[in-house]
C-alpha cells in the first residue's frame, strides 16, 4: 500500500468502512480508561500521587504508570487502590468498551462527643 492509499482508522470509520481492532489496542483502551479513573478520583481527593502510592503501599512512578494508562494492575492491587481512594471500583467490561469508576463511600458522621438523654 502506498501512502495515497492510506488513510487512519478514524478516517475509514468516517467513511463507513468497517476497522477491526486489534486486542492490543482494546488493551490500550482498558488501561488509559483505568487510569483516568484512578487520576479523576485522586485529583476528586485533591492528594498526589506520592500520597496515593503511600496510602496503596506503592511508590509515585507506579501510580504515574497507572494513570498514563502504561501499566495494567492486578485484582490486588485494584482492590488497595480503590481502598486507599476510599472508594469502590465498578468495571464495566463490554466486548471491546470498557468503563473504570470509582464510587466515593458514604461519608460516616464523626465520632464526637454525644448528648446524654
Amino acid at each position: 500500500m502506498n501512502h495515497s492509499q492510506w488513510n487512519t482508522r478514524r478516517t475509514r470509520r468516517l467513511m463507513g468502512e468497517a476497522v477491526a481492532e486489534s486486542r492490543a489496542y482494546v488493551e490500550a483502551g482498558h488501561a488509559f480508561a483505568l487510569g483516568q479513573a484512578v487520576y479523576d478520583r485522586r485529583t476528586e481527593l485533591g492528594i498526589s500521587q506520592g500520597e496515593l502510592a503511600r496510602r496503596a503501599e506503592m511508590t509515585q512512578p507506579q501510580i504515574s504508570n497507572i494513570e498514563g494508562g502504561d501499566a495494567v494492575p492486578t485484582l490486588a492491587l485494584l482492590t488497595r487502590l480503590a481502598k486507599a481512594l476510599d472508594a469502590s471500583l465498578s468495571i464495566d467490561l463490554d466486548g471491546d468498551t470498557a468503563a473504570f469508576a470509582f464510587h466515593p463511600h458514604p461519608s460516616t458522621p464523626s465520632d464526637g462527643p454525644t448528648a446524654a438523654a
